[in-house]
């Protein structure tokens, strides 16, 4: 969240950003993010347990390809980020503008049966319905022990389970899916977000070169999610960058035993995130992510994380590599490229 964010949002309860997080390929989609207002320092502006309504629209976007968008003409694939503290309520209501039977459900928080998205508690919407699903959250608690149940924090994901089969196999496959952030207070805010989610051999449901080329500035503070979809068992490389195998992707302190990585296993219906400084370590430059299951990645399964100088300046050498990524020949896999 950059500071014209930050004091956009002083003084109210919420705040909806729209700016754009990443592009898909050379389309430019702009994926939205739903986030909280802070204060300066970086903690909610808002008591604990608040609750906000939302409205998400799930719309064709044509090529048999499906998303949801937080305004009507506006769903992109993945869906908008959404994000909570621990404590918060989502209310959300789902306008199905398809002709198609579809739901939202949610990994990582609270919610009843009603709000399950799932087919088999008749939680769904038909076509053409508009139906509303709540999500809650909590904090950590004590348990009997000295031990802890754990509270909802964490990187999460949302997607359809209705279209196609009662598992919603089919709207999955066409895009119907998003990252869900819970956090904790006093958790710090990126500057930048980007998701990418590894669905059988595509990164948001395209191949390379046509998958997105994420962007930061030297020292900016980037978050990412990844998430997994599809029958699929992938890893997630970020070249030139480590982060903690932890719930925030930083190490609490100098006796955290997290271990550094730069290369996590992602399977189907799992997600996690990291945070890390863009270029520490390496520097500017056109750096590659990709999935590390080298079939995978020959097929496409790969993409540009380009981090330019601090001044926004491309730096020496990247378009150059960018231009050789968009070369790379790909070989064609059983289980497609664009899923379209």
């Amino acid at each position: 969240m950059d500071n014209a964010d930050r004091d956009a949002g002083k003084g109210r309860r919420w705040a909806f950003s729209r700016r754009s997080i990443f592009g898909i390929g050379a389309l430019g989609l702009a994926v939205p993010t739903l986030t909280a207002a802070v204060t300066s320092n970086g903690t909610p502006a808002r008591a604990a347990g608040a609750t906000r309504k939302i409205t998400i629209y799930a719309e064709s976007l044509g090529n048999n390809q499906y998303g949801y968008g937080l305004e009507r003409g506006k769903a992109t694939i993945p869906g908008p980020i959404l994000e909570m503290y621990e404590g918060d309520t989502l209310e959300i209501t789902l306008v199905n503008t398809t002709d198609q039977r579809l739901s939202i459900h949610p990994h990582g928080v609270d919610y009843d049966t009603t709000s399950d998205g799932s087919p088999f508690n008749g939680s769904f919407n038909a076509p053409g319905e508009t139906r509303t699903y709540t999500w809650r959250s909590h904090e950590m608690t004590a348990a009997a022990g000295r031990r802890f149940l754990p509270g909802s924090a964490g990187y999460w994901h949302y997607h359809d389970h209705a279209m196609g089969t009662d598992h919603g196999t089919a709207g999955v496959l066409r895009g119907l899916y998003g990252a869900l952030i819970v956090r904790r207070r006093g958790d710090i805010l990126p500057d930048k977000q980007f998701v990418a989610v590894l669905h059988d051999t595509t990164i948001n449901n395209r191949i390379a070169p046509d998958t997105p080329i994420f962007e930061a500035n030297l020292g900016q503070r980037v978050e990412w999610v990844a998430i997994g979809h599809g029958n699929l068992y992938h890893t997630f490389h970020l070249h030139s960058h480590r982060w903690a195998d932890n719930r925030t992707g930083y190490l609490e302190g100098p006796s955290d035993p997290s271990a550094s990585i730069d290369n996590k296993d992602l399977g189907p219906g799992s997600s996690f995130g990291f945070q890390v400084l863009a270029g520490d370590g390496g520097g500017p430059g056109a750096w590659m992510y990709h999935c590390h299951v080298q079939s995978h990645s020959d097929t496409g399964m790969s993409g540009v994380f380009l981090v330019r100088n601090a001044d926004g300046s491309m730096p020496a050498g990247a378009q150059e590599a960018i231009d050789r990524f968009k070369g790379h020949r790909h070989i064609q896999s059983d289980h497609g490229g664009h899923t379209g």
